[in-house]
Parts: structure tokens; sequence; C-alpha cells
């Protein structure tokens, strides 16, 4: 992707489509082999934006506002370094009484009013205070959901991973994310999203997260079995095994309904059936599992 940027002769026709997806990834520090993968994504979008300036086809008003609203957050990180203590503590504080508002509004159900003071808690939050921000992203992200804007929760949960350490390991905004992209019907991306969910969850010691009796919590086990129909995968296993009949049979059982549920049985299913089940959500599918309580400001060590 970044590669396309860095032609001046291409940059300027994908920039409007692609700019928003690397804005998300720009805090990201290191990602396999690649060193402050942020820092260069921060470089190639002032480029790009600088030829683009340049060329025929100008970039749009929203893309701009969005990368200098990215090149101001890098700018208020480079201050910060020279900041007295005090006041960065200051700004911690301030962001903290105003993340409390919005849990308040939360609770309420005022969700588009947690929504806005989120925003504003994120505002005031100091940029290398980043354990803060996870929270502040992924709360926000949780409104998005309630409120049907999908896109955007997937922006803020990304966010929050970039930000998270180590990278891609924040369980709640991985199950946000995976949420998010089912509404959209990406069944792949918001498969893999929940697999690491659990898969994070059984790592995990916070007792919101971790397996009871290693089972599966029941809410993400819909959700893979969903995605895996929807996405047709494993389906030569499953014909093999007789879980799904091929077309022009008498018992044509098409693939991905209900009906098929008992081929893809879980371990958990198989090997708890009596065991105490999770608890499920209190807001349905698009909740978080404990009713949709929001985390605490600073992540529990």
């Amino acid at each position: 992707m970044l590669p396309t940027f860095l032609d001046a002769s291409t940059c300027h026709k994908v920039i409007d489509k692609v700019a928003p997806t690397l804005i998300d990834l720009a805090d990201i520090s290191t990602l396999g082999d690649y060193k402050k993968l942020g820092d260069m994504i921060v470089t190639v979008l002032q480029e790009c934006m600088q030829q683009s300036g340049n060329s025929r086809g100008a970039i749009s008003d929203q893309t701009k506002a969005e990368i200098d609203e990215l090149l101001r957050s890098k700018q208020s990180l480079k201050l910060e370094k020279s900041m007295p203590k005090e006041d960065l503590h200051i700004k911690q504080a301030a962001a903290l009484v105003v993340k409390l508002e919005g849990n308040s509004l939360f609770s309420s159900g005022n969700i588009a009013g947690a929504a806005e003071k989120y925003s504003e808690a994120l505002a005031l939050c100091p940029m290398k205070s980043k354990k803060e921000r996870v929270v502040l992203y992924s709360n926000r992200a949780q409104c998005y959901l309630l409120l049907q804007q999908p896109s955007a929760a997937i922006s803020d949960a990304t966010r929050a991973l970039c930000l998270h350490s180590p990278v891609n390991r924040h369980a709640k905004s991985l199950w946000r994310r995976a949420q998010a992209y089912d509404m959209l019907g990406f069944a792949k991306e918001s498969l893999l999203d929940t697999i690491l969910f659990i898969n994070e969850c059984s790592q995990s010691n916070d007792p919101d997260l971790s397996l009871k009796q290693n089972k599966v919590p029941d809410y993400a086990e819909r959700l893979v079995k969903k995605q895996m129909r929807a996405a047709w995968l494993f389906r030569e296993a499953a014909l093999k095994h007789g879980g799904v009949r091929r077309a022009g049979d008498a018992s044509d059982a098409a693939f991905g309904q209900e009906a098929d549920d008992s081929e893809w049985e879980t371990a958990s299913e198989s090997d708890g059936e009596n065991g105490a089940a999770t608890g499920g959500e209190a807001d349905g599918e698009t909740g978080w599992k404990n009713g949709g309580r929001q985390e605490d400001f600073c992540e529990k060590s």
C-alpha cells in the first residue's frame, strides 16, 4: 500500500480511499520486521498530500482535514516531551474527569452523549498516555457499535489495538471490531478478530475475560460459527464428514444453515455439556458481555 503512495503518478488517485485506513494505523510502533511503521505512515501521508496539492486531481477537503489532524497530534506528542510533568498530570486528570462523565452518560443510556465525552477526553489526554487512550478509543468504539456506526467503531477499535502493547492484543477492542465487521458483512475479518479475541481470553487473568472451565464464551462461539458458514471455511471437511449435502441430494441442506450447527460442534460443547455456561451479553450481540460496562480509565495490571 505504501509504495502506491510513494509514486507521484498514482498517489492522488488513491489517497482519498486509502488515507483513512492508514491514519488509523499511524500510532502503531513496530509490526514484525517493520520498525517505526507509524512514523513511516505519517511521513508518506504528508508527502502524498503535498504531491496531490500540486497535481490536477486535488485531495478532498475531508482527507486533508484528517491528515492535518494526524500531523497536529504528532506535533503535540513532540511538545509533550518538553512539557513539565505537573502539566501532563493536570491534562491526564482533566481527561479522567471527562471520561467518568462519559461513563455516567453511557450507564444512563445516553450513548451519543457518552461518545462525545470520550472524544473530549481524547482531546485532553496526553498523547504519551497510551494505556488511557487505548481505553478511551475502545469505549468510544463500543458507543459507535450501539449507535449502528460500524465503520467508526472499526476505526476506533483499530486505533486502540495499534496503541496497545503488545500490538493487536487488546481483547475488548478485538471483540468490538469483530462485531463491527459482522455488521458490515465482512465475515473473514470478523472471524479472525473473534479467534484472536478468544485466544486473548484464554491467556487473560481478568475475571471478565478469562475462560471459565476452558469453555469458549457462548457469544463468541456463535459468531465463529456464523462467520465460518458465511465465509464457507472448512467446507471440504464438512462435506467429508457428512455435515453438508452435495447439490442434488434428496436431503440437500444448504451450507451455512442453522440445521448444520451440530457439524460445527466445538471442543467446548462436546467436553463441557455438564459445565456451567459462561455469562452472555446483557446488550445482545452489540454489547460487551458484562452488560455494557465501560473499562477502567487505566488498564488493570
